[in-house]
């Protein structure tokens, strides 16, 4: 067999006496006996290779292969299915996992989750799995490829010479060499592009909030903030996930700030781009050149603007098209699961942490709270992310943390490297960050039976937040950079810095009702009369910038975030 293996870095056995079948109960999943001795059926919905299907087979799991299901389709194939394998092309929404009565778990042959509503998955006692790094090589390379190709007008003198023509004085390309590449992202996939960018003679900047000093000069890669890398790219490369935070990442506002001549590069995600935006850059010649292989709606149509223009090239999304990486994610995939329906055994899974069921409905609400800790801070705090210390008060105290600690990890990582993070990678991506945690316990919890602390320092700042359970069930957060508050961490919200001075709340109200913003709830907090003050706004929708904008010229505001937990 072609291509690596991809191998577990850490498992959790459920039980090596039974199949397991799980149960969503009040108290979280709860293992059981597995009734009746029925066959196990894996639904295989996309195109898988072969030796995925045979690893399958051989376990003794029936399995059905049935691509290109409409969404009627799958609902109603779905009911009969223990396991799903997907890859991008199946839309795994809430009515379909309403649907899975007998579905135990959803096994992703690749990293991105985009397609897979979690959330509805989690409430069901659906395990949820992808197969990260297994694209990575091949994601990379193609990001290069498309580098090369853009430099060098490769595609545009190909079909130039299969129209009959031979202009060999219209495509004259550029250079690399000594050329400047900033790199947005400096993950597995960025940091193998730097690497092989550098061999090519480029000069690599980078960007990314979760890499240490001490780790970017180990790539010999400068590490600068993004407006810095935006002004001095030749060349810019985007490996982040979409999130809230980096829909638009590129658009006229950002263009503006880049070189005159700047080419773009995409094979991340669609949506991190306004292309729009982009399109009318590529028209006036202050961008140069553009290579996307991802969309913001895919498949794209026809008469796409972009496709119009002879410097722009493109690919229909395949930076995980290769022979070794599809074998890769499809060995990967079918052995996980394998490992869960046959041997009780959970691997890769991004929603469910590596505790045991017993300990499962005590722990549980615990792993809650302490992914929105780490999820908050992550969007609080600002400059590459050097050390993380995790004070359990109280009851929690006593309990085995180290889970809660994972949960802390992927809280602060996800929001930027989305679904390639879970419980059974989270500690690793953090060490090869050079991200040090650590773990404390006290017995006293002041007002509280229990409590969590999460502090993060980085190379600007250093901050806290705490949580805690509200009737032993409801997480709360409770203080955030010595704030106390009562805040349900939970959807959209607002956080505001601002001057204890009349005004500033109806000011705020009435920016966001003229804007038609429902205010959900609203928490207040102040250090002292007339000192500093925070505000934190739940609201029913995504506020967009311009309203962000608005609200930071309002008098006294210091400052304005948007979390999204």
């Amino acid at each position: 067999m072609q291509g690596r293996r991809i191998e577990a870095t850490e498992a959790y056995r459920v039980s090596t006496l039974r199949k397991p079948r799980f149960e969503n109960t009040a108290d979280g999943l709860l293992s059981t006996e597995q009734k009746g001795n029925k066959t196990l059926k894996v639904l295989v919905s996309d195109k898988l290779s072969d030796q995925g299907i045979e690893i399958l087979k051989r376990s003794g799991l029936e399995v059905d292969v049935k691509t290109r299901l409409t969404p009627e389709e799958l609902i109603k194939e779905i009911k009969n299915y223990d396991g799903l394998i997907i890859r991008s092309a199946t839309k795994v929404t809430a009515d379909v996992i309403h649907a899975a009565d007998r579905l135990k778990v959803i096994g992703r042959a690749g990293s991105g989750l985009d397609n897979v509503d979690i959330n509805a998955a989690s409430k069901k006692g659906i395990v949820v799995m992808n197969t990260p790094g297994g694209n990575t090589i091949t994601t990379a390379e193609h990001a290069l490829s498309m580098m090369c190709s853009m430099s060098r007008l490769i595609p545009q003198a190909t079909s130039s010479m299969k129209a009959g023509q031979w202009e060999k004085n219209k495509f004259n390309g550029v250079e690399m060499y000594n050329k400047t590449l900033g790199i947005v992202g400096i993950g597995q996939i960025g940091s193998y592009v730097a690497k092989v960018a550098q061999g090519m003679g480029m000069q690599v900047i980078g960007y990314d909030p979760y890499l240490s000093e001490e780790n970017a000069k180990k790539m010999g890669v400068e590490q600068i903030d993004l407006d810095a890398l935006f002004r001095r790219s030749d060349f810019i490369t985007l490996h982040i996930p979409l999130t809230a935070e980096t829909k638009n990442l590129i658009s006229k506002e950002t263009i503006a700030v880049m070189k005159k001549g700047v080419r773009i590069i995409n094979c991340a995600r669609g949506g991190i781009i306004n292309e729009t935006d982009l399109y009318e850059a590529l028209k006036s010649g202050k961008v140069a050149g553009a290579a996307l292989d991802v969309f913001e709606k895919e498949p794209v149509d026809p008469k796409h603007p972009l496709l119009t223009l002879d410097n722009f090239i493109a690919t229909p999304h395949l930076g995980a098209s290769t022979t070794e990486a599809q074998e890769n994610v499809a060995f990967a995939v079918a052995e996980q699961v394998v490992d869960y329906l046959v041997r009780g055994i959970i691997r890769n899974a991004v929603n469910l942490p590596s505790v045991s069921p017993d300990l499962l409905p005590e722990v549980q609400l615990y792993l809650t709270l302490a992914e929105k800790l780490g999820s908050l801070q992550s969007q609080l705090y600002e400059g590459g992310l050097q050390k993380v210390e995790i004070e359990y008060r109280g009851r929690v105290s006593e309990l085995s943390t180290a889970q809660i600690t994972i949960a802390v990890l992927k809280g602060l990582l996800s929001p930027i490297l989305e679904n390639s993070v879970n419980y059974v990678n989270a500690p690793i991506i953090a060490k090869e960050r050079g991200i040090s945690v650590h773990e404390t316990k006290t017995s006293d919890a002041a007002d509280f039976s229990s409590m969590i602390v999460v502090r993060v320092y980085t190379s600007q700042t250093s901050g806290h937040v705490a949580g805690a359970l509200y009737s032993q069930k409801d997480p709360r957060i409770v203080e955030i950079d010595g704030f106390s508050l009562e805040v349900v961490p939970e959807g959209c919200m607002l956080l505001i810095a601002n001057n204890d001075k009349p005004g500033v709340i109806g000011n705020l109200g009435t920016l966001l009702g003229d804007h038609n913003v429902n205010i959900a709830r609203m928490q207040l907090s102040r250090e002292k009369i007339a000192g500093k003050a925070i505000s934190v706004i739940s609201v029913d929708t995504p506020v967009s910038p311009q309203i962000l904008a608005q609200m930071k010229k309002l008098p006294n505001i210091l400052s304005v975030k948007q979390i999204v937990l």
